[in-house]
């Protein structure tokens, strides 16, 4: 086997699927553990059940809870024009029974009431979404991953400043939210490749597809990886043949492994039939990545 590392120096590979379950995670944190270079940065943006952390484990991990902008009213100042909430398109403030009433969990932080209030009676407040976590472990994997608060709905702006800390150089994986609503889309945008974790189940090539829909609209490059895999090719197999899309691993169904994942441990450390196989993974995604920067596709 070739060694790949050399051949990708800058790059945010994605890996998302489109149902939870599909061992997402699994993949991300694996590929990480396999690839032999200090540059490799892991990013969990499943912002509301984030698990990276129990397999990388990190240490000396750093906090900081992230906000965002709602508005604040001087009531005083108010003269009940309706300017504001006319301009709202979620409801997020509203005129009732001749008060001025806000819903922060429902504003999107546009800052378009304050804009249009002829009294000038809005000012910036702030509402707390979650946090975002840094550490790094023993082996050196870089993790950074964010924790929606409870009962917060509004994902996508902690998913953005989770992918704020990005730095340029190197090899970021970065894992999605299952799905396509818009905490996946916020995790795959301006990424350079996609990896799709899918299950070789009926329901599994369905939400595969609806995934590879949403990121032709994205325009990212796109590969696949079967995970728990049959001993024959399938229907996931004859789906990418059709669409073009090369898959560029297949994991086998193994209880062992399901074992080991159950317990937080990392499979490339306890099975070295399975560290093979992610290196064989990274090599060939290195290839495509490659291919397809000399094409112009991926890394602008």
């Amino acid at each position: 086997m070739t060694n790949p590392c050399v051949r990708i120096k800058q790059m945010i590979i994605t890996i998302a699927s489109g149902k939870g379950g599909t061992g997402k995670t699994t993949v991300t944190v694996n590929l990480a553990a396999s690839i032999d270079r200090d540059d490799v940065t892991v990013f969990d943006c499943d912002v509301e059940e984030p698990n990276s952390h129990i397999f990388i484990k990190p240490e000396k991990i750093s906090s900081e809870p992230i906000s965002v902008m709602v508005p604040k009213i001087d009531t005083e100042r108010c003269s009940l024009c309706g300017a504001c909430e006319e301009i709202c398109q979620f409801s997020a403030i509203a005129i009732v029974a001749k008060k001025i009433m806000t819903f922060p969990e429902m504003c999107h932080s546009c800052r378009g009431c304050a804009m249009v209030c002829p009294e000038d009676a809005i000012s910036d407040g702030f509402r707390v979404l979650g946090n975002v976590h840094q550490g790094i472990n023993a082996q050196g994997i870089d993790l950074t991953w964010g924790e929606l608060r409870v009962g917060e709905a509004m994902s996508p702006p902690l998913i953005s400043q989770v992918k704020e800390r990005i730095k340029p150089g190197g090899i970021a994986l970065v894992d999605a939210p299952p799905g396509t609503s818009c905490p996946a889309i916020e995790a795959l945008r301006a990424s350079d490749y996609a990896l799709l974790v899918a299950e070789p189940t009926p329901f599994g090539l369905n939400d595969l597809a609806l995934t590879v829909e949403a990121l032709k609209k994205l325009k990212v490059p796109t590969g696949i990886v079967i995970n728990r895999a049959d001993d024959e090719p399938g229907i996931v197999e004859a789906y990418a043949k059709k669409e073009g899309i090369e898959i560029l691993q297949r994991f086998p169904f193994s209880r062992e492994a399901a074992s080991i994942c159950s317990k937080g441990e990392l499979l490339v450390n306890e099975m070295p039939e399975m560290k093979v196989l992610f290196l064989e993974l990274f090599d060939r995604l290195s290839n495509v990545l490659s291919e397809s920067k000399k094409a112009g596709e991926v890394g602008k």
